[in-house]
């Protein structure tokens, strides 16, 4: 293993040798607008104390390390350099290292990524870490269970703004230097290294603060400021987020009985971003695709909501307390996304908040669940490698859903009850599955280790369905069913679920209302329910209503009927979002054919009220036409429904969040069929005008890619495009409407500019291959096997961010089943067999992900065999 890769057992012998104490870190960035200047200095003090006479080591990925200092004494930097490790002997109890060195700037987000605004030509830089890229900034300790206070300056032209986890104390000249200035932070509290952070560059910068009063007659006062670049400032809504912090501040305070512990809350909104946020307390980034330059939907402002809440959690659940390696992942991630999305239910004016999370956060989670990499939501993570590829669905929204369940289990008195000692016991410290759960079972008053290690310690996802005797109509016998494997394992894992089943039925009015509902335990391979017998079977019998437990539902033939013939009379939209979603598992599994999922979207989703539903619907549909219809009538179900998100387009109310749903859903098909494109094509020359419809920067790129995907744009006319929108995302659709054109030498030079050279950013290069594989398949052939050649060089090439990037996705993915052919016997799914066998020794995060490519092509295939 390259010590680039630290493991679990290096880390356990290092934190039983050290305790950190605090680290003073400068950073010099004066020159970052300079393209000639790679790197900038970094010289990192640290005070540890160690076992005497002992050694360990400190991680620095670097342009080279000029001085190392130990305990007073220079050490030569050949012989204690070992790649990106600095090895230090002969500890002392209490030490002290100072290094000096040459960090690198970075355009794969990963450590401190230097981005030119294409708009402006301003330079900007943020750092992101998680899992353990801040020993790319500075010389540290890189596991999160040794925590410590940090100390920061920032040496950066006069007049950037500078930010970090502390509160800036002092700004002073640079002598001799006039156009410089050092900025100074406070000490923080102790933190792990990962979620320290340093934001330097002309950013717009929007101030206000909140406060509160404690229960100990102390006033908290807490600074807060928002950050995005200079030519985003005229679409920052700052007023509105600022309102979101404090309603999740004053929410958050008062749930955790915890004050806010961190000082100040910036909030910083940043271009080319790997993730969706980033909870480094005291300045939390986040993508800057949070800040609306083109008409936003009322479903997307409500996302961006709850990722705020979301990191906003995380200032208790991962940062106060933190998991002592990444195994315990979920004590941050599971609890975040479950807070987050409880934060927006009730800290804000959203009501749907649950249902969005039903409807399109648990679909992630049944997604990845499923494949043959799922894995307990309580991991097992030898090493860095594998903590990068758990910032999944099972950490999150399986972690989440099952977090709903425990509150259902034990009560969200009990539950919050439980965190708060948690908090208390456990401050600024580090913890394991064990601590939380002492906490929780002594507020609930019941042992939960069982519970523990059924839902926590296990993989799979439970199906459920209900089986029905009825004489007259009047039901008898009401069975639910419950089947669940382990994949790893093999074996069943019944789990017990406190479940609600719904009975719904037509009101006066005709509409489907819930008559009835009862709350039931669900254990065992079959659960016998006596409190039905003798009703009058419902027109629709919902099981998990209301979303309790996490589980796969299958409806009984008579609920199913009602669905597919009456989902727009659900009046709840809970539970019609629920009734989405069980056609979605069936039409994915290959229960039923998935052109029956594409004729119920047609039918029912221009009546869907619900925009976050409506807009995972109709990305569903969109992906079962593509994916899992058969290539014979594939083009049919597509013309079908591109006419119908057509029709829909032209009639939807002026201006609304559905009319803008329909337009994207046109442009998006329209990529893969052109019965649409003189629409598409009027839409872009103003020809065709459609009453509302805000033809914008971020909707005209989609349409040109459409146009572009079937060689009916030229390049000039994107390049006309891109005079007219210079910025960063103009770049990101111009290169993926470049790629997409269908022509052989587009194709290679895209392939080329991906996986041959290290010239594209992260997200150009994201949207490259985006373009390339839009593409008919006889264009894309010749590339399987160049995809299988690149892979270990790839890996071995490029950071894991970006290596990631490029082989999930140039995986050769969209590939049809021909008549006679069994799922297991298309070739390119045995080409990935022979791959997978052939290099057993390849990196286990990369196998990973061939593995998950492989499972989601079997999956799409199998679906088509089921017609």
């Amino acid at each position: 293993m390259s010590n680039h890769n630290l493991s679990r057992d290096d880390a356990a012998i290092r934190s039983a040798l050290i305790t950190t104490h605090s680290y003073d870190v400068t950073l010099d960035v004066r020159d970052a607008a300079d393209p000639a200047v790679a790197g900038y200095s970094s010289t990192s003090t640290v005070t540890f104390s160690a076992e005497p006479g002992s050694a360990t080591f400190l991680d620095f990925i670097s342009g080279g390390v000029e001085s190392v200092v130990l305990n007073g004494r220079r050490l030569d930097v050949e012989s204690v350099v070992d790649r990106d490790r600095i090895i230090l002997e002969g500890l002392a109890a209490e030490n002290t290292v100072t290094l000096t060195g040459t960090a690198l700037y970075s355009r794969s987000g990963e450590g401190m990524h230097r981005f030119v605004d294409p708009a402006d030509g301003q330079c900007y830089l943020y750092t992101q870490y998680e899992p353990a890229d801040s020993r790319r900034v500075f010389a540290n300790f890189e596991q999160p269970d040794l925590k410590a206070e940090f100390t920061f300056h920032v040496i950066a032209p006069v007049g950037w703004e500078v930010a970090s986890n502390g509160v800036e104390e002092a700004r002073t000249p640079v002598p001799g230097h006039p156009t410089a200035a050092q900025w100074d932070f406070a000490p923080t509290k102790r933190m792990s290294t990962y979620i320290t952070t340093v934001l330097a560059g002309p950013y717009f910068k929007a101030t206000d603060h909140w406060g509160a009063n404690l229960d100990d007659g102390t006033r908290l006062d807490v600074p807060l400021a928002l950050f995005c670049r200079a030519s985003l400032a005229g679409s920052f809504d700052s007023d509105q987020l600022f309102r979101l912090t404090k309603s999740g501040l004053e929410f958050f305070n008062n749930l955790f009985a915890y004050p806010y512990p961190w000082g100040k809350y910036d909030q910083a909104f940043v271009p080319e971003y790997n993730l969706g946020a980033m909870e480094n307390p005291g300045l939390v980034t986040f993508t800057e695709k949070y800040v609306y330059a083109s008409r936003a939907t009322d479903a997307q402002y409500q996302a961006r909501a709850n990722t705020l809440m979301h990191e906003m959690a995380h200032m208790w659940f991962g940062d106060l307390v933190t998991m002592n390696w990444w195994d315990d992942l979920w004590l941050k991630e599971s609890f975040a996304d479950y807070m987050g999305t409880l934060g927006v239910d009730r800290a804000t004016d959203w009501d749907t908040a649950w249902v969005n999370f039903a409807s399109k956060r648990k679909a992630w989670a049944y997604l990845q669940d499923q494949l043959p990499t799922t894995h307990p939501i309580v991991a097992d993570i030898p090493d860095l490698e594998a903590a990068k590829q758990n910032f999944d669905g099972i950490t999150y929204a399986k972690g989440a859903s099952v977090l709903k369940q425990l509150v259902a289990y034990v009560g969200f008195d009990a539950f919050i009850a439980g965190s708060r000692q948690y908090f208390r016991d456990h401050a600024f410290g580090n913890t394991s599955l064990q601590d939380l759960l002492a906490a929780l079972s002594v507020a609930s008053g019941r042992d939960l280790s069982g519970w523990a290690r059924q839902w926590l310690q296990t993989s799979g996802i439970s199906t459920i369905s209900a089986e029905m005797v009825e004489d007259d109509g009047m039901l008898g016998a009401v069975t639910l069913r419950q089947d669940a494997i382990d994949p790893l394992t093999g074996h069943q894992e019944l789990r017990p679920h406190r479940m609600r089943l719904g009975l719904y039925d037509a009101d006066s009015t005709g509409a489907l209302v819930r008559t009835e509902s009862i709350d039931v335990d669900v254990a065992g391979p079959s659960t016998l329910l006596t409190e039905l017998r003798g009703k009058r079977r419902p027109a629709l019998l919902l099981v998990n209503d209301d979303d309790l437990s996490y589980v796969k539902v299958r409806l009984d033939s008579g609920s199913e009927h009602t669905v597919r013939t009456s989902l727009n009379r659900i009046s709840d939209p809970m539970a019609r979002a629920l009734c989405w979603t069980a056609l979605w598992d069936s039409a994915r599994d290959g229960v039923t054919p998935a052109a029956r999922y594409v004729t119920a979207v047609e039918q029912f989703a221009p009546s869907e009220t619900g925009i976050g539903v409506l807009l995972n619907v109709l990305g569903n549909a969109a992906s079962a036409i593509e994916r899992y219809v058969p290539a014979a009538t594939r083009e049919g179900v597509r013309k079908d429904f591109l006419g119908v998100a057509a029709e829909q387009l032209m009639t939807a109310v002026p201006g609304s969040d559905q009319q803008l749903a329909w337009a994207r859903t046109v442009a998006e098909v329209s990529r893969h069929g052109d019965s649409q494109l003189p629409l598409v094509r009027g839409i872009l020359e103003g020809t065709t005008v459609v009453e509302g419809l805000a033809v914008d920067a971020e909707l005209r790129w989609s349409l040109w890619q459409a146009l572009a995907a079937h060689g009916q744009a030229t390049l000039a006319e994107l390049d006309r495009e891109l005079d007219a929108d210079t910025t960063a995302s103009g770049r990101e659709g111009h290169a993926l409407a470049s790629a997409a054109r269908p022509e052989a030498s587009i194709k290679a030079a895209a392939w080329d500019s991906t996986v041959n050279s290290t010239g594209l950013s992260n997200e150009i290069l994201s949207a490259t291959i985006a373009g390339f594989v839009a593409a008919p398949g006889n264009l894309l052939e010749r590339y399987v096997e160049p995809y299988f050649d690149c892979l270990e060089r790839v890996w071995s090439e490029r950071s894991i961010e970006i290596a990631g990037r490029i082989v999930r996705g140039l995986f050769p993915g969209a590939q049809n089943l021909t008549e006679g052919m069994r799922p297991a016997e298309h070739p390119v799914l045995l080409r990935t067999d022979r791959w997978l066998h052939e290099h057993p020794g390849a990196p286990r995060a990369l196998r990973r992900i061939i593995i998950e490519q492989r499972s989601h092509l079997l999956r799409a295939l199998t679906a088509q065999a089921a017609g």
